[in-house]
């Protein structure tokens, strides 16, 4: 979130950060958009009867803000069609997809005895960590790592890797063709999407 925020403040970036939202108060995505002088919204999953109430209310809360992209930044829980069905979103997740979808990937993976995992980010759809792949990065795993160590590899990796995603779908745009994703317009027959300068980012960390 903090890269994100930071490469924004160029220009030459391309990307305005609309808003910051989170499901619950408190956040350091919060705080630091806050700081930043970038408006937020928090919709506390508590205060809602069950998740597609809660699903409908963030929609809604999105949608004020008119985002091109919704980046979702170590947002745990799952944005149902209301969010993903209205605008693009792009999600970050800590391995290599389609290896060790959903919230502990990087326990998962040092359990499998993988000797190399990454980190993938990936157009969001109505499953769990199962949309169009658009960049992945592998993070080998040493022998002394434990879940602690080896994530704080993946997301020092992440932060890179967000930011020059975001910034290349907002300057260049894109188009999927089944699940492949290109960067760039678009080719006959192809979905063209593009990116104007708002990004509407949620985290709860």
């Amino acid at each position: 979130m903090a890269a994100l925020l930071e490469a924004a403040q160029d220009p030459a970036y391309g990307v305005r950060v609309a808003a910051v939202g989170s499901d619950r108060e408190g956040t350091r995505g919060i705080e630091l958009a806050r700081a930043a002088g970038v408006p937020t919204f928090v919709v506390n999953f508590r205060d809602y009867s069950d998740r597609g109430e809660w699903n409908r209310a963030m929609a809604e809360r999105i949608d004020e803000h008119e985002p091109d992209l919704v980046v979702s930044a170590g947002f745990m829980r799952i944005l149902g069609p209301d969010v993903v069905g209205s605008h693009p979103a792009v999600n970050i997740h800590p391995a290599l997809l389609p290896s060790f979808p959903g919230a502990h990937a990087v326990r998962d993976a040092l359990a499998h005895g993988v000797r190399v995992t990454g980190t993938t980010i990936h157009f969001l759809d109505e499953g769990v960590d199962s949309g169009p792949i658009i960049d992945q990065v592998a993070v080998p795993v040493e022998d002394d790592d434990d879940e602690s160590s080896l994530h704080e590899r993946i997301k020092a990796v992440e932060r890179e890797m967000l930011v020059d995603t975001v910034g290349r779908l907002a300057r260049e745009g894109w188009t999927i063709d089944g699940r492949h994703v290109r960067f760039g317009r678009t080719a006959p027959g192809r979905t063209e999407h593009s990116v104007s300068d708002a990004t509407d980012t949620k985290e709860n960390r």
